[in-house]
């Protein structure tokens, strides 16, 4: 479904990521691990066109990504949520998800001022569609509540909900698990486990390696900018080059 192929990203004289080369086989859940500073957020930026590679090529579904803008990825199927929770909390549950069906209700500028028919259909199957969505992620009792009301995991799984509602072919999620207790950990997980077999694909970066080797059926792991392990969590639990990255090399 994906793949990155020899990407590099420099900032002036810094480079962040050399030569990274991975693939993202569809219907799994792939996890990248790495130390902080080593580059995982770069790669999603790189992927949902918010920066653009120094060199290499990222294809997904056969299509090169190097000049097309966020939005059009968006399209194409990829959906992101992000290490620091953006929802709006002002908004209830059930609004929340059904902006990220912005892309995907065809009523027209004038169905939206005139309140027209194929206004009201498309936004009540948008409700509809919301309601389904929050389902998923066991928030549908909480759907008419504020989003602030909801406790920290619960807005996380509520952010799922509102990537989900894009429709996505390939969900990528931003260190998920960061700020959680372990209950909530693997609460989350489930979900993810559910989402899976939905028929969607995970992308997922993260620092919480037990948390990755639980989940994800192929891990990459990044160190300062390059990959150096991919493989199936047995593969990458017993690699040295990952054990040093972690851990540190023991003196002689």
């Amino acid at each position: 479904m994906l793949q990155f192929n020899q990407i590099s990203k420099q900032f002036g004289g810094l480079k962040v990521l050399q030569d990274v080369s991975f693939t993202v086989p569809q219907g799994g859940i792939f996890g990248m691990i790495g130390p902080n500073g080593a580059g995982k957020t770069t790669v999603f930026n790189l992927l949902t066109g918010l920066l653009r590679p120094t060199g290499g090529q990222i294809v997904f579904n056969g299509k090169d990504l190097g000049a097309v803008a966020p939005h059009k990825i968006t399209e194409l199927g990829i959906a992101r949520t992000f290490q620091n929770i953006r929802i709006f909390k002002e908004m209830s549950l059930l609004e929340n998800v059904v902006v990220g069906m912005h892309d995907h209700l065809d009523y027209g500028f004038a169905g939206l001022l005139f309140n027209l028919p194929g206004f009201r259909d498309a936004e009540a199957k948008a409700r509809e569609r919301a309601r389904e969505l929050l389902s998923w992620v066991r928030l549908d009792h909480k759907a008419h509540l504020l989003a602030e009301s909801l406790s920290y995991g619960e807005q996380r799984r509520l952010e799922f909900a509102r990537a989900l509602a894009t429709e996505p072919k390939l969900l990528l999620l931003d260190e998920p698990v960061a700020g959680m207790n372990p209950s909530e950990k693997t609460e989350l997980m489930a979900e993810i486990v559910n989402i899976k077999q939905r028929g969607f694909t995970v992308f997922l970066i993260e620092h919480d390696m037990r948390f990755v080797m639980g989940l994800c059926d192929r891990i990459a792991v990044l160190n300062f900018g390059r990959i150096i392990a991919e493989g199936t969590p047995d593969d990458i639990k017993t690699n040295p080059e990952v054990i040093e990255a972690y851990l540190g090399k023991e003196e002689a």
